[in-house]
């Protein structure tokens, strides 16, 4: 009988895969035992020997990171050694042997316990999540105190093509299976935001993540769905339901192929409308996709990932090589780079002091974006002046997250002329034609579109954060989640708006959030007047041909029609009126 399991999904341009079970069950490796105050030096020893073991552990497997692979991932593996020298975890664990003459393995298990309580009572998803961080270093240290070394059956089975099912995964194992070839991963742990879910979004590998009790329930060598999509694993599937998932795979493989004839055509819709299609990059190693998929530029390169697990801010000239790198990798297509945008659901590290000394209520109306980089300078300005003298080097266009004011456009332009004019004293090139943009991600900017199009150069349609301010709806929060709605009226009267704002100044629009990459939303944004869409790498070519199947001067005519009953149509109505549009 098929059982299904639910969780988290995660993934990248793969949703769905099929695979037998690897289950890793890692058993508890703590001890408790008493031990003489002559022995006390001896575990001190021990415990010595287990962090250098498993700091020896962790540089192999960063060392065995492929060149090719994102910059991040040996971010991660850096972040778990410094924690092995990390007075919290490590003085303290030396301290509970001393008093309490416990053995190494129970003394470090206790400051694990003490820490893991602190991170649980955090308010802040993000924050709660760094007790994984906490238990793989943990393990890993216990692993060595057992005299059991690393993991065997992971790193002598045969995984390839395997679903691996277990407790949990450190960004470790997470590196060495993907290059492995393993198929999924199952965890019971874990969130959206833990690292292992950035891990998989990165190295595209479908995952579910706090699927609990799967250790208990999953059995080693049985065939597994999992189709993060949906957050659903099948287990013990009967022969109807795994013939309609491998019959999936491969339509999906025929389609994927099918698509690649687009790559050269132009993006242009049946009557010859010009639509610019861009790509969201979230790393530089996204480049070669962009390129891949026929990208006329890049919408969106978001640059937090620059900021996250490390131990302090990057520099002006680090900034600089990743974005001189990205440019080069784009060969002349133009690059438009949105300044940190961290907060929310993308907290900021702990050691910018801001986020430090500001307890945040609500993160998604507090300090975020833009307004976190206008009070923190030592964020901004090393950023701004890495994107001007980038400028030179190839066509840049910056873009400003989260604007609500007038006041922060003067602010960010006060800014920006002012190191213009020591990169003038300085001798330093730099573009002084770059665009400068906004992003419309709050109702107030849609409302003063008009205002923001007469002193930027372009605006650019942020979808996800414009619906969850307009609707009051946190995005991440599975109890409203049925509330997040694309096609709300007031949604779709924000965007018009803005549309039409920066048509009547003639000043560029596009859209960079979800609905840009949305196929099933294409004709009712180019009814809306939307010519520029910037999405995944993946969605890019789906979108494309959808484009080319449109007549425009018949949907902007239905469209409009649309927005002036919107008042008067009642859902169903609504419905097939929308559902219409696919067919012009």
């Amino acid at each position: 009988m098929t059982t299904a399991f639910s969780g988290i999904g995660v993934y990248g341009a793969r949703p769905v895969a099929i695979g037998k079970a690897f289950v890793l069950a890692r058993e508890p490796l703590a001890t408790a035992e008493t031990i003489a105050p002559t022995q006390i030096a001896l575990e001190l020893q021990r415990l010595d020997n287990a962090l250098e073991c498993a700091r020896r552990h962790l540089e192999e497997v960063r060392n065995k990171i492929p060149p090719s692979s994102p910059v991040h991932l040996a971010e991660f593996i850096d972040a778990h050694l410094l924690m092995l020298t990390d007075s919290v975890l490590v003085d303290a664990t030396r301290e509970l042997i001393q008093e309490r003459s416990i053995n190494a393995s129970w003394a470090l298990q206790m400051q694990r316990d003490t820490l893991v309580e602190i991170f649980d009572q955090m308010e802040d998803d993000y924050l709660r999540t760094r007790r994984d961080d906490v238990d793989h270093v943990v393990h890993q240290i216990q692993v060595f105190l057992s005299n059991k070394g690393t993991a065997e059956s992971l790193a002598t089975a045969d995984i390839s093509g395997r679903v691996i099912v277990a407790s949990d995964l450190t960004p470790a194992d997470a590196i060495l299976l993907r290059h492995r070839g393993v198929a999924a991963f199952v965890t019971e742990h874990g969130g959206p935001m833990s690292h292992m879910a950035i891990l998989a979004r990165s190295l595209d590998i479908p995952a579910i993540m706090g699927v609990h009790n799967a250790i208990q329930y999953i059995h080693h060598d049985e065939v597994l769905v999992v189709n993060a999509e949906t957050g659903t694993v099948l287990a013990e599937a009967d022969g109807a339901i795994l013939a309609h998932y491998r019959a999936h795979l491969a339509d999906a493989e025929i389609r994927r192929s099918g698509l690649q004839r687009l790559v050269f055509e132009p993006s242009a819709s049946r009557d010859g409308t010009p639509v610019v299609l861009l790509t969201n990059l979230e790393l530089p190693e996204d480049v070669a996709a962009a390129r891949n998929n026929g990208a006329a530029g890049v919408g969106l390169y978001r640059t937090e990932f620059l900021f996250m697990n490390r131990a302090g801010l990057p520099d002006e000239e680090e900034h600089l090589a990743t974005y001189l790198a990205i440019i080069r990798g784009l060969d002349g297509i133009p690059l438009t780079i949105r300044t940190l945008d961290l907060g929310a659901d993308k907290p900021a590290p702990l050691y910018i002091s801001g986020l430090k000394a500001s307890t945040q209520i609500n993160p998604a109306l507090g300090l975020r974006a833009i307004r976190l980089c206008l009070q923190e300078p030592s964020l901004f300005l090393p950023q701004l002046r890495a994107i001007l003298r980038a400028s030179a080097e190839g066509p840049i266009r910056l873009m400003i997250p989260m604007i609500s004011s007038m006041s922060e456009v003067d602010q960010i332009l006060s800014l920006i002329n002012g190191i213009r004019r020591e990169l003038r004293r300085d001798g330093v090139a730099f573009d002084p034609l770059m665009p400068i943009g906004g992003m419309i991600e709050v109702p107030a900017a849609a409302l003063m579109a008009g205002a923001l199009a007469r002193r930027l150069d372009f605006l650019s349609i942020g979808t996800n954060d414009l619906i969850q301010y307009t609707l009051a709806v946190d995005r991440s929060d599975d109890a409203v989640s049925y509330l997040y709605d694309p096609l709300h009226p007031a949604i779709l009267r924000l965007i018009k708006l803005t549309i039409d704002a920066a048509t009547a100044t003639r000043t560029q629009v596009g859209m960079c959030g979800e609905m840009a990459g949305n196929h099933h939303y294409t004709p009712l944004l180019l009814g809306l007047g939307l010519r520029e869409f910037s999405m995944q790498p993946s969605a890019l070519l789906e979108v494309k041909e959808r484009i080319r199947c449109c007549d425009v001067p018949a949907l902007q005519q239905q469209v409009d029609s649309i927005m002036h009953q919107l008042d008067d149509l009642d859902q169903n109505e609504f419905d097939e009126r929308l559902k219409a549009l696919s067919e012009v």
